[in-house]
């Protein structure tokens, strides 16, 4: 499958910058197999102005000029035999490009730049001369994008060549699962889920699945092969987006995938210091691989400073790989996988209920930014303590209201028994936390399930307003 999907909120905001005359300077960034140059290519042809494009590659750095020279004439005289051009440096090619768009309303888009930052780190000094010089005054829509989000960060970083001239940065992020459907469309909403859970919402990554095969079969061919596609993708994966010690970020990422979420834990089984993991984890929390988790219970003036938190895994594939793959590298590299998988599939149900209720939180943040809660609320995540848990929690202090969920991602449907403890258990053990020990709080009940509820279930719910939701209801 290779087709485009979603991105209508990403494609709104380059919209919008069509519409704001003079030139834009926009880096785009985000792991790799994102899909990055698919939508940037994809949304320039749609609007049918000027498009030049020019991926670089591992070369030298005066095969990197040529190249950009000859693509450049390429694109200007409309030619698919361009000649070969030999320029002196980079001043001498972006000075073309310069002359090439004239004062056109054009798009340029530069991708890959981290290459030929590996050959030449004074790439940046000398297009942040052209900027200043040429392109801030022209009508240029130019765009700099790129896998390796360390070293185009570090372009823009203070003091660096690219400091104050971007007028944009624009993060591209992986797809959610409402927009993976498409990707599996062979399957139903519960093995998507369960696919969703493997992959995330990579596109290049779903493009490699095969929905006219099982799960088991997928599984067995892209991971647990030496020659799999998904061999070394986390390793490749880990040094794009970090640059440095790389190492160091792999054990932090390993630590949490395998159930140690407090920080003295992590530091721990990472054999990191508490004061080296103060600096990898706030890169990890910045790129999005890691989430740092408060109970919605905290009041939000100390969210901040709580030591209650908890670090979890944001990344679905690196969650998956560091669980169920890495710690089994020694069969796969010895071909004893015939029986790994189906050893591992009752602890991989459990993985896949851990991402429904991250799905059932996602959903309760739309239904309140879309005005369906019964009120807004200033959080919603999830509660634990010693006392009790709740998969969802979402919160309004102001109005003292609180909403509880819980979800059962059972191939059974949930019984009476899950209503009746959230509605005459958990809940006093929750109002207990709250100021004044809940006293005058309103509360609102929800319980999700991956297929149906029993009638008995139901009967208890409508007896306490309990509303009942199942996987297909949220999508």
């Amino acid at each position: 499958m290779n087709q485009f999907i979603n991105r209508e909120e990403e494609q709104t905001f380059l919209n919008g910058l069509l519409k704001q005359p003079g030139a834009h300077f926009v880096m785009v960034y985000g792991r790799r197999r994102i899909g990055k140059t698919t939508l940037l290519i994809h949304w320039a042809k749609q609007t049918r102005l000027p498009v030049f494009y020019w991926v670089a590659k591992q070369d030298p750095r005066d095969r990197i000029i040529g190249n950009l020279a000859k693509t450049i004439y390429a694109w200007q005289y409309d030619t698919i035999h361009p000649p070969d051009i030999q320029l002196p440096d980079w001043e001498s090619a972006l000075n073309m490009l310069a002359l090439a768009v004239s004062d056109k309303r054009a798009i340029v888009i530069l991708d890959e730049l981290p290459y030929v930052l590996q050959q030449d780190a004074g790439f940046a000094s000398h297009l942040q001369a052209a900027w200043d010089h040429r392109f801030k005054n022209s009508q240029m829509l130019l765009f700099l994008s790129g896998s390796h989000i360390g070293m185009l960060t570090e372009m823009t970083q203070y003091r660096a060549p690219l400091y104050g001239r971007l007028t944009n940065q624009f993060p591209l992020f992986p797809l959610s699962f409402r927009h993976v459907q498409p990707f599996l469309s062979r399957y139903d909403k519960h093995k998507q889920l369960a696919v969703y859970a493997i992959l995330g919402g990579v596109p290049a990554y779903l493009e490699r699945w095969r929905d006219n095969q099982s799960i088991a079969e997928n599984v067995e061919q892209l991971f647990l092969q030496r020659t799999g596609w998904f061999r070394n993708e986390p390793a490749v994966l880990i040094s794009d987006l970090t640059q440095r010690e790389t190492h160091n970020y792999e054990a932090i990422l390993k630590a949490i995938a395998q159930g140690h979420h407090i920080r003295e834990d992590i530091a721990s089984y990472a054999a990191i210091t508490s004061t080296n993991l103060s600096h990898y984890l706030p890169r990890l929390l910045e790129l999005q691989l890691v989430e740092r988790r408060i109970p919605a219970t905290v009041p939000l003036n100390q969210i901040k400073t709580s030591k209650l938190a908890r670090y979890h895994l944001r990344d679905s594939f690196l969650r998956f790989y560091y669980r169920f793959i890495d710690p089994n590298l020694h069969l796969i590299e010895s071909g004893l996988t015939a029986t790994l998988w189906s050893s591992l599939d009752i602890q991989f149900r459990s993985f896949v209920g851990l991402v429904f209720e991250n799905l059932c939180r996602e959903w309760v943040t739309e239904q309140a930014n879309q005005g369906q809660l019964p009120f807004m609320p200033d959080n919603v995540g999830s509660h634990w303590s010693a006392g009790v848990q709740v998969d969802v929690v979402a919160i309004s202090w102001q109005e003292k209201r609180v909403l509880l969920g819980e979800c059962k991602w059972s191939e059974q449907m949930v019984g009476k028994g899950v209503v009746e403890d959230l509605v005459q258990n958990k809940t006093s053990k929750l109002l207990a936390i709250l100021p004044e020990k809940g006293e005058g709080w309103q509360v609102d009940y929800m319980v999700f399930a991956r297929h149906a509820f029993s009638p008995a279930a139901a009967d208890v719910a409508h007896a306490h307003q309990v509303r009942l939701i199942t996987l297909a209801d949220m999508l």
